[in-house]
């Protein structure tokens, strides 16, 4: 095909004040029948019905012959019947959304998401095309480069100019980043990757990349090979967010200032204080999980992935493996590359433990239940979720955790979910052939040579605990649970468990915007028998007045058995109930390594915990 005959598209960032985009899209043979356009629901990795179309604000088409009719058939499609020669439709998108799936446009910066922008023309999916990405007039941003992993066609490296896309499968699969900002350049086995830093920060870019490359190089140790020739990671900074999103060549992140390393010479926040430390694992964790997509869900795909579309729900029970896998293997990348030890690995498992046993959502639906209904509940939580849902990434990582160590145990060593990883990455990844939805319960099987009908039926058809703590023992990790703390607790390692302390509780969580309003009411606890309901505005408790600031303290002290006067504000209404606070749930994740473990059970632990690369 020649250049002549490409599809193109042109994104111009015409009006960053008002955050629209000015999108041209040429077609250069239309042929004779009628022309069906249309925008994506939404968008892959994020299983939500997202509407994108409803951001385009004007559409209109001309050919040879002069305007061309659009007629719009539905929410997200239009057709047009052209009368001569190639066809122009130019239309103006509002982007107004910092997420990591969607799309952003003002004087400081422009993203966008493929998805977002790029109308799909019916019937020539599988045709190259070419982009065109113009810079804005505004002189506030003559400043501005380029970051996206779009295949340059013409364009200088972080450059506006000419790319080029396979298909559009390919064309909606690499995000732009436009505006002034940081790049980390490091290699993984001579292939380049990057990270753009976009947002006010004062990261110390230099240990963000010697930390990123030992963890990329870790993963592709894993599968054994690394199936791109380049590697973008496009980073947003904003004052409070967390988020990411994967690409075939690249990774949309969301992140906090304060999760980016210090610069060197900074202060710490206070002597001793890990905090800071932990924002930045949880950084190295979230790219950790979006590199490990690269294999897992980008090439090794569900069957229904591979045979869905991009307008309406694709349902499957396999987001357990996919995301939860993927959960697991993020956080064990770090330990496995150096970037933490085997205390701070056992943090991170002991918060990904409790965020799941602290809800009682996961006695009412299993993981594949979860994984099925991501677009409907998962994706659109409310404040029953936690006594309704459990998470296909927290109960799925659960999930791959105990798989794996009952595969070390049962093969005393010789095989590991490594093993499955690399039988999926041969059989799926590289053929391009979707996952069967029983796919990897039979692959896990063949590659260990284990009967694990029985764990997966408990650990995916019922809502039952998984057997942590006697697993975890395996490998010299010894684990309990206990009540909770306070409202932030979310577990910890100990050198030597402590007596537990009887707590009281409520079955109350706040608000996280600072007021003393009730998000949360979990089922079966004191504040439900007692009648408060999430929305509820807490002001006094047993006649003394509260507010965001001070009531979840008083209420985490209050006596077990106890009764005491709370009002409330319901709306309008001022209520008071009469509240009992009852023992406190244990379903706080503690661990301990047990360094006076058989021989055996610690060298398991190390084969477990060791690096690959």
């Amino acid at each position: 095909m020649s250049d002549s005959d490409l599809i193109v598209y042109r994104v111009t960032p015409a009006r960053p004040a008002a955050h629209i985009f000015a999108v041209e899209l040429s077609i250069p043979n239309p042929g004779d029948d009628a022309v069906t356009l249309s925008l994506p629901a939404w968008i892959p990795g994020s299983y939500m019905i997202r509407d994108f179309a409803r951001n385009i604000v004007s559409i209109a088409a001309e050919d040879a012959a002069g305007p061309v009719p659009t007629r719009k058939l539905d929410k997200q499609t239009w057709r047009l019947t052209p009368g001569a020669g190639a066809l122009s439709i130019r239309y103006e998108v509002y982007a107004w959304e910092l997420t990591v799936r969607s799309a952003h446009l003002d004087r400081t910066h422009g993203f966008f998401n493929g998805t977002s922008l790029f109308l799909r023309v019916h019937g020539r999916d599988a045709e190259p095309c070419r982009v065109e990405l113009l810079p804005p007039a505004d002189p506030d941003c003559k400043e501005w480069r380029v970051a996206t992993s779009l295949a340059r066609d013409g364009a200088e490296r972080w450059g506006f100019g000419t790319y080029r896309a396979d298909d559009y499968d390919d064309l909606i699969d690499h995000p732009v980043e436009m505006g002034c900002f940081d790049v980390v350049a490091y290699r993984v086995g001579g292939v380049p990757h990057w990270m753009a830093v976009s947002g006010r920060h004062r990261a110390d870019l230099a240990r963000l990349a010697a930390d990123l490359a030992p963890i990329c190089a870790e993963h592709v140790a894993l599968f054994g090979e690394l199936p791109v020739d380049r590697y973008l990671f496009l980073t947003q900074v904003v004052g409070d967010g967390y988020g990411g999103l994967e690409h075939r060549f690249s990774s949309s992140l969301l992140c906090s200032r304060d999760d980016l390393p210090r610069p060197r010479g900074a202060a710490p926040a206070q002597a001793g204080d890990t905090h800071a430390e932990s924002d930045y694992r949880r950084f190295l964790g979230l790219c950790s999980h979006e590199y490990f997509h690269l294999w897992n869900v980008k090439r090794i795909r569900p069957a229904a992935f591979v045979d869905g579309g991009l307008d309406r729900e694709v349902h499957t029970r396999l987001l357990w493996a996919f995301e939860g896998i993927t959960s697991y293997y993020d956080d064990l990348a770090l330990v496995r590359s150096g970037r933490i030890d085997a205390k701070g690995y056992l943090e991170a498992l002991a918060e990904s433990l409790t965020k799941v046993l602290r809800n009682p959502g996961r006695f009412m639906q299993t993981v594949t239940e979860s994984s099925f209904d991501a677009w409907t509940r998962f994706y659109k939580q409310d404040e029953n979720a936690p006594n309704a849902i459990v998470s296909y990434y927290g109960k799925g990582a659960m999930t791959a955790l105990a798989l794996d160590l009952g595969i070390r145990r049962d093969t005393g060593g010789a095989r590991s979910l490594d093993d499955v990883m690399r039988a999926l990455w041969e059989r799926h990844g590289r053929t391009g052939i979707g996952v069967p939805e029983r796919g990897i319960e039979a692959l896990a099987a063949e590659v260990t040579g284990l009967d694990l009908y029985g764990f997966f039926a408990q650990a995916l058809e019922t809502t039952e605990d998984l057997d942590l703590p006697a697993l975890l023992a395996t490998v010299g990790v010894e684990m309990r649970l206990r009540p909770a703390r306070g409202p932030k607790d979310l577990g910890n390692v100990a050198d030597a468990f402590e007596p537990i302390e009887p707590a009281s509780d409520v079955g109350i969580r706040l608000a996280t915007d600072g007021e003393s309003r009730v998000a949360v009411v979990l089922d079966e606890r004191p504040a439900q028998r007692a009648g408060i309901a999430a929305g509820d505005v807490i002001i006094a408790i047993d006649g003394l007045r509260v507010d965001g600031a001070t009531a979840s303290e008083r209420l985490r002290v209050l006596p077990i058995g106890q009764s005491v006067r709370v009002h409330v504000f319901r709306r309008d209404e001022l209520m008071a109930f009469d509240l009992t606070p009852a023992p406190a749930p244990a379903d706080v994740c503690e661990l301990r390594l047990d360094e006076a473990a058989p021989a055996e059970v610690l060298a398991r632990r190390q084969a477990w915990l060791a690096s690959l690369a």
